[in-house]
């Protein structure tokens, strides 16, 4: 018989406590939108660092006026809600007369993580972040695509044959909602998470790589790598033509041939 332990002390249930304190306090006054109550929980040297998640950019702001500042700037269109402790990311600490956790939090936009560490029950550092935009969720779990069809369905499609029709009607009769100028490693790797978030993307670049020069686009989904070779079909502007030219590139070289 396997026993569990109760990994929970005296002194994490006290870090929770303060955690959840400051949370509930600080949530309120986001409730109430009492910008003046929310920037008092703060203290004098503070700050707060944000990544989207409340400002949509990367900003950080110091001390009370600059939290006044922010929140007066962006609550009105988030009405934040939800903070708790990240139970999946840790147990709260304390130590060194500092109090510390993994926080979460959601928005009318999307959900967050944060970190929020406290000095004499107020502020001292918060970090708060968004993860996921709500409509646009990770396909995981029971939202993963399914692979194989089964039964007798006569308009059955493949994978293959999806693919192939998103490749082809993205920039004609589906419009892009982001275009990434720039091919390159980075452009790459954005425009494969945006399509896995299910937002329509299209790449363009004016260098030699998976967008060819002159113009041309290509959508992420139409990217395979496989055995060091990725292969890109390309769609080239204006929308009246396109090419179906698919292109190949070495693992090792960046440069485009034709296969």
């Amino acid at each position: 018989m396997t026993e569990t332990l109760d990994r929970t002390t005296p002194d994490t249930e006290n870090a929770r406590s303060t955690i959840t304190d400051w949370l509930n306090s600080f949530e309120t006054a986001l409730a109430a939108g009492d910008v003046d109550a929310a920037a008092a929980l703060f203290a004098d040297e503070s700050y707060w660092r944000d990544l989207i998640a409340f400002t949509w950019n990367i900003v950080t702001v110091e001390g009370r006026d600059g939290v006044r500042d922010l929140l007066e700037a962006n609550l009105g269109r988030l009405r934040p809600s939800g903070f708790g402790v990240a139970d999946d990311l840790g147990e709260p600490t304390e130590g060194g007369g500092v109090t510390e956790s993994w926080i979460e939090f959601e928005t009318v936009i999307g959900r967050g993580v944060g970190h929020l560490r406290l000095k004499d029950g107020l502020a001292w550092t918060f970090l708060t972040t968004m993860y996921e935009l709500k409509g646009y969720e990770e396909p995981l779990r029971e939202r993963r695509p399914k692979g194989a069809e089964h039964g007798a369905n006569p308009e059955r499609r493949t994978w293959l044959e999806r693919r192939q029709e998103e490749a082809e009607q993205l920039g004609h009769t589906t419009q892009p909602y982001t275009v990434i100028i720039g091919g390159g490693q980075g452009g790459i790797a954005l425009g494969a998470r945006l399509r896995q978030l299910g937002v329509p993307t299209i790449m363009s670049t004016a260098t030699p790589g998976p967008a060819t020069p002159g113009g041309t686009a290509t959508s992420p989904s139409a990217c395979t790598t496989r055995s060091g070779t990725t292969t890109c079909r390309t769609s080239t502007f204006p929308r009246t033509g396109r090419s179906l030219r698919r292109k190949t590139r070495s693992a090792t070289g960046w440069r485009c041939t034709p296969r």
